[in-house]
């Protein structure tokens, strides 16, 4: 998506040859304008696999994914990482998910009343690197007896395995921008 990659450009800041900071615009202060493109983008490339429920996880994939559903006309399900009273342990599928910008593994969960077999899921996240929240919420969907139709990312870390690893899986998987290299002399994309 030229759009993003441009805001990338002009607005990320590289730290290191693994960390790329898009929180000006994308998971600190959003713009809204951008975050509507992708919505757009993401309906483009879904638009045949019949979406029911979009899913994320807390907290940076919720706005992506509230952007994109107004597109889709379907509901968001989001994944807590902090246990919660609202979230009753017996009537919840939960995962396991490592963290590579907090260097910690969270339990997610999503109470079992709100994905079904019926449904045809569209997982949505602003990250792809090693594929971990990707597997954690693949897991959420397969214990729900649901479909995962696909997984859109905003950024792959197209450098490491992630994206590899899902689609040689067979997952769709969409990435709106995909990161070659990057570094402080600037930013690769394939």
């Amino acid at each position: 998506m030229k759009l993003l990659k441009e805001v990338i450009v002009e607005k990320g800041k590289v730290r290191g040859e693994d960390v790329l900071k898009v929180d000006s615009f994308l998971n600190h202060q959003l713009d809204i304008n951008l975050l509507n493109e992708m919505g757009k983008e993401f309906k483009n490339r879904f638009k045949d696999e019949n979406i029911t429920k979009i899913l994320t996880i807390e907290a940076s994939g919720i706005a992506i994914a509230a952007i994109a559903a107004q597109y889709f006309n379907v509901p968001v399900v989001f994944a807590k990482k902090v246990e919660s009273k609202n979230v009753d342990n017996d009537n919840a599928y939960e995962s396991k998910v490592y963290s590579f910008t907090k260097d910690k593994t969270y339990s997610i969960r999503v109470c079992k009343d709100y994905l079904n077999p019926t449904d045809n899921i569209l997982v949505l996240d602003d990250f792809l690197a090693n594929a971990q929240a990707a597997l954690g919420l693949k897991d959420v969907v397969d214990q729900s007896g649901a479909n995962l139709a696909g997984i859109g990312i905003v950024i792959e870390k197209g450098f490491q395995d992630g994206g590899k690893l899902l689609r040689e899986s067979g997952i769709k998987v969409e990435s709106l921008a995909i990161v070659k290299s990057m570094s402080t002399d600037g930013i690769k994309f394939a």
